[in-house]
């Protein structure tokens, strides 16, 4: 799996999210409920084990988000 997830400095008042990225794909899932609200590339296959994974790890990368905007 080379996915990247990200969060990007310029987001506004989103609701908490994160950008995947993979060579020329991009995805950006809501976390609360996860949900994909933009996709570009990703096929259905990878965009539910991105899903999977943010699902798994949703409490991790709400603590970071919160680590990081909170700045």
């Amino acid at each position: 799996m080379d996915f990247v997830f990200s969060f990007l400095s310029n987001e506004g008042n989103e609701p908490i999210h994160i950008h995947i990225e993979k060579a020329d794909c991009y995805a950006k899932f809501w976390l609360d409920p996860v949900v994909n609200v933009a996709n570009y590339g990703f096929n259905s296959k990878e965009l539910r084990l991105i899903s999977e994974v943010i699902d798994d790890n949703k409490e991790l990368f709400k603590l970071r988000w919160n680590e990081y905007f909170s700045k």
